[in-house]
Formats: C-alpha cells, sequence, structure tokens
C-alpha cells in the first residue's frame, strides 16, 4: 500500500506546482545569471563546458547524431540546466548570506547534485523502494507456488486475485523506476512517465480494490466492472500525453481514484473479520502521517534531504506491512477453498 500512498502523493504534488507560484525563477538577479551564462558559457570561474560547443565547427564526416536538430538541442537543454543550476546555487549561496529562506525554483527546491543525480537522497531511497517491491513480489510468487497448495489439475494457485497482485507489483516497480529517474536527472520526458506510470498504479489499484473488496470472483463480472475504468485511464493518459499535460487535471484524477480506494479498504477493514485487518489500518495511518511530511514541504537540510525523501523512506517499512497483509489474505482464501473442494 506504500506505493498507493507515494502514487497519490506524486500527483497531489502537481498541485502545489499549479497553485504554489516559485519565487527563485522569478528573481531578476536570478534570471540574468542565467541569461549571462548561456550567451557566455561561464558564471564567474565556472566554465560550462555544454554552452561552449558549437556545432557549425562539426568537420562534415562527423557522426550523424552530432549534426543538428539531434545534438544542438541535446547540448542547448544541457547547457540550459547546467546554467539553471549553477545560478541557482550561486543564488542560493547569496540569500543564506543575507539570512533569506531557501526558494523553489522553476516549481523544485535547490538541490545540490551528486555526480549527476539531481536529488541523490531520493533518487537512491526510490531505487531502493523498487528492490523491496520486488524482493517482497518474488517472497509472494514463492509463498504462493511452494507454501500453499496449487490446484491438482492446472497447478495454479487457489488464490482467486493472484493475478491482479502481480500486475499492481510490477507496476508499483514501474513507477519507483520513472520516480528514481526523475529524480535523478530531471527532464520533461522523465516527468510525463513518472506522472503517467503514477496515474496508471492508481487506476488498477483502485480496480484491484474493488475486486477484492466486493469479492469479485467471476471474470464476466470482472470485465464489467473492469473495463470502463480502463477506458477512462487510457483517456486520460493520452490526453495528457499528446493533448496537454495539465497538472491541475491529473491531480484531481489522482486524488479522486486514491480517495476512492483508500475509502474502500478503510470500510471493507471496518466490516469484515479478517485477521489481517489491523495490518491494514496502520498502513493507512502510518500513511496519512508521512502524508504531514508532504504537507510541510520543507527545503532540503544542506541541499540534500528534503521531506520527499523522509516519505520515500517512511514508505519502505509500510511497504513490509502491505505485503504481509497481502500473505496473509492469500492463505486465508486457499484455505477457505481447498476446504470447500475437500
Amino acid at each position: 500500500m506504500s506505493f498507493l500512498w507515494l502514487s497519490l502523493l506524486l500527483c497531489f504534488a502537481s498541485l502545489f506546482q499549479v497553485l504554489h507560484a516559485t519565487h527563485g525563477d522569478a528573481d531578476p538577479i536570478y534570471r540574468a545569471c542565467v541569461e549571462q551564462c548561456e550567451d557566455k558559457g561561464y558564471i564567474g570561474d565556472i566554465s560550462i563546458k555544454h554552452c561552449q560547443f558549437s556545432s557549425d565547427a562539426l568537420p562534415d564526416n562527423s557522426s550523424w547524431y552530432e549534426h543538428k536538430p539531434f545534438y544542438s538541442q541535446w547540448k542547448q537543454w544541457n547547457c540550459k540546466s547546467d546554467c539553471q543550476y549553477h545560478c541557482m546555487i550561486q543564488r542560493e549561496n547569496e540569500r543564506q548570506t543575507l539570512g533569506l529562506m531557501s526558494v523553489k525554483y522553476h516549481g523544485k527546491w535547490p538541490f545540490k547534485r551528486v555526480f549527476f543525480f539531481q536529488e541523490p537522497v531520493s533518487a537512491i531511497i526510490s531505487a531502493l523502494s523498487l528492490v523491496v517491491q520486488f524482493k517482497y513480489w518474488h517472497s509472494f510468487y514463492q509463498f504462493l507456488h511452494y507454501k500453499l497448495p496449487l490446484r491438482p489439475q492446472s497447478q495454479r494457485t487457489y488464490y482467486e486475485f493472484t493475478g491482479l497482485w502481480h500486475i499492481s507489483c510490477l507496476l508499483s516497480m514501474n513507477s519507483s523506476f520513472w520516480g528514481a529517474i526523475l529524480h535523478s536527472r530531471y527532464s520533461d520526458l522523465a516527468e510525463r512517465l513518472d506522472y503517467t506510470s503514477s496515474v496508471i498504479l492508481l487506476g488498477i489499484s483502485l480496480i484491484l480494490a474493488l475486486l477484492r473488496t466486493l469479492n469479485v470472483k467471476n471474470e464476466a463480472s470482472r470485465v464489467m466492472v473492469a473495463a470502463p475504468l480502463l477506458a477512462f485511464l487510457t483517456t486520460h493518459c493520452l490526453y495528457l500525453n499528446f493533448y496537454q499535460f495539465d497538472h491541475g487535471l491529473n491531480m484531481i484524477v489522482c486524488m479522486a481514484m486514491g480517495i476512492a480506494q483508500v475509502l474502500l479498504w478503510i470500510v471493507w477493514a471496518s466490516l469484515t473479520s479478517h485477521p489481517a485487518r489491523l495490518k491494514l489500518w496502520i498502513v493507512f495511518f502510518g500513511g496519512a502521517l508521512a502524508k504531514l511530511l508532504e504537507i510541510y514541504e520543507l527545503p532540503p537540510y544542506n541541499g540534500y534531504v528534503d521531506a520527499h525523501a523522509l516519505w520515500h523512506a517512511f514508505t519502505i517499512p509500510l511497504t513490509y506491512l502491505w505485503w504481509s497483509f497481502i500473505k496473509e489474505d492469500a492463505k486465508i482464501r486457499t484455505l477457505v477453498l481447498t476446504k470447500k473442494t475437500n
């Protein structure tokens, strides 16, 4: 369930990017610094190598990717991003000397790079989250196939929601992967893939919540429940990526899907006598408390650790509880079904 909260908050963060104007990139001193850097290729004693290259000076026999428009576009993007980064750091040092608070630049806090990592701590924790998800997914697979009985004829699991959990975990790992990429090196493409993967994860999680809490086992009924939501999810993703990348609309869709599935699980946990329902409560309340870190949205400590990085770290123990609940649910359902067959 930690990946559900993570995806929900990733989408929720887009609201703050829309509603809260960032003061840093509107600072005349910062903007003048960036313009001068792009024009001259240096900031003080710092030379920006990506701004020094002239594609017109390339020999005729140079590789195809070094000519316009491909290489020049790549070079220009790196020149601009490097200038923005060094001007941001320089301006933040000036603000710190004057005793002023840190501000956002282009919707993001001023992080210090480590090698090519723009947000090193968040990138590492996102990658760790991916590894943790894979570990628990593999553990879940082994638990189903080697510790629980299988159907005699097909050798498939008795648990009716096995395939859905596999799909959900694959999407969760995909979301963590693109989150790590975005934290490592920001780009428009990485942002689109990150938000799209989070939206898809939330949509599939909502479908799974509906099917599990309502105990829908018939394939035809499952299709009737899932088809409208899948159609809506596909339409939304196509709209975001090929028509308009609307952060505000994306936030509304994500919040609606996230709140709907949280309410489904909470109501189910309240009404059911499931032995593992306490774990659900811990996951949800733990996720709600961790959400406060995102709401306060503190600037990064020493330029490295911010509230979002702490949130990433907090989701890892919640992941263990979530998969523990799934395992117990699979065990209970398997025992019920094997008794019926016997």
